[in-house]
């Protein structure tokens, strides 16, 4: 089982790594760490299993969870989940704010390799990136509310599907705040042109 591991391990890395430039993190490294703990022996094996990375040339490769930061952090588990969902694992993924943390060209990159992804099987995605909500096929409007009756209150939460010129109007907010420019409406529209 340790050697299909190791081997399986290479593969991995390999498919891991190529997924990491078009994520603007073409300096990046992925490494998966095997050791052998046999005192810990089991049903799955003697091994433990841990996924390094470095994202800087020159900074060797540390456990994923301790040294990336939020935005590489998403890129790198995006990066995972694209791989493992070659390999068939799912056909549907879900993606809670994958863009925490980047911006711009990054947000961009990321809602690019979501909608490539989302040509084989179905994706979804909470965001708050206007470049990555500009790539989705559908667009629905989360949002809570607090609701009073019955003698109390409670918050709610919707979920409502825009239309085409609601979604323009979302993207737009989404790129200037609370209000709504002009400029706003152009950039969502070119957005959206360059993603439709």
């Amino acid at each position: 089982m340790s050697d299909a591991r190791l081997a399986t391990a290479q593969l991995l890395d390999k498919a891991v790594m190529a997924e990491l430039a078009p994520l603007k993190l073409e300096r990046a490294r992925f490494k998966t760490l095997i050791e052998a703990e046999p005192a810990k022996a089991g049903a799955s094996g003697v091994d433990r299993v841990e996924f390094l990375v470095s994202a800087n040339p020159g900074v060797a490769p540390a456990p994923l969870m301790k040294v990336a930061s939020g935005g590489e952090l998403a890129r790198f588990m995006l990066a995972l989940k694209v791989v493992l969902a070659a390999k068939g694992s799912a056909p549907c993924l879900i993606f809670d704010e994958i863009d925490t943390g980047v911006g711009g060209a990054v947000a961009d990159s990321i809602g690019s390799r979501l909608g490539r992804l989302s040509a084989g099987l179905q994706v979804l995605c909470v965001t708050h990136s206007p470049q990555v909500a500009a790539r989705a096929d559908h667009h629905l409007m989360i949002s809570k509310m607090e609701e009073v009756g019955g003698g109390g209150h409670r918050m709610v939460t919707r979920v409502a599907p825009l239309s085409a010129s609601s979604r323009r109007e979302e993207i737009a907010r989404m790129l200037s705040g609370a209000q709504v420019t002009d400029e706003a409406r152009a950039q969502a529209d070119r957005l959206l042109a360059a993603t439709g």
